[in-house]
């Protein structure tokens, strides 16, 4: 009887010690992911913060194009009032947030088009430095965005491989949704001159 009350025992200690050092392991994989989460949402935030630079030093040189730079403005206000917690981050909610951001994108590629009409704009210093910073950001952008999706595919894998799946499914750990390519994205655009 001793023999099994030991074994029992260690058995029991051995499940324990798994379960908790497999719940620390999935907690600290879905903080990876939040972390990743909020810096995509940084560098999105840089790039907001930055528009209204570039749309102020357009509007001096090109005063009659009014509706495009209304369109940035625009674009900039509805990506930025949509927030994704990244605790509850779905597809659909993902999609949406990656929608808006993708209407600031198509508005950010009509201002700078412009500046091929402004030989002075083309040339000023700020905004030269501006579009350079812009460019920068949806690099960043890009990098974090990756960044985000890898990390969120190892947490996905470890909540879905078993043993683990049990536990994620017992503590409510749930799959992340990805980013996407955005619809038309696998044509490219079309440059006139």
């Amino acid at each position: 009887m001793k023999k099994s009350t030991i074994a029992i025992i260690a058995i029991v200690a051995i499940v324990a010690i798994w379960a908790i050092s497999g719940y620390n392991g999935l907690v600290n994989m879905e903080e990876n992911v939040n972390n990743q989460w909020s810096n995509v949402e940084t560098q999105y935030q840089r790039r907001a913060d930055l528009i209204p630079n570039l749309v102020n030093t357009v509007k001096g040189y090109a005063t009659h194009e009014q509706e495009t730079l209304q369109a940035v403005i625009e674009a900039r206000s509805k990506a930025t009032q949509i927030t994704v917690n990244a605790d509850d981050l779905t597809s659909e909610k993902l999609a949406e947030f990656q929608k808006a951001q993708g209407t600031i994108t198509s508005a950010l590629g009509k201002l700078l088009a412009l500046s091929e009409s402004y030989p002075d704009l083309k040339a000023n210093q700020n905004f030269l430095e501006l579009q350079a910073q812009l460019e920068g950001t949806e690099n960043r952008i890009n990098v974090a965005r990756t960044n985000f999706n890898n990390t969120a595919k190892e947490y996905n894998t470890a909540i879905r491989r078993f043993p683990k799946n049990l536990l994620a499914g017992l503590f409510g750990f749930d799959r992340r949704a990805y980013f996407e390519a955005q619809e038309g994205a696998e044509t490219a655009p079309t440059v006139q001159f």
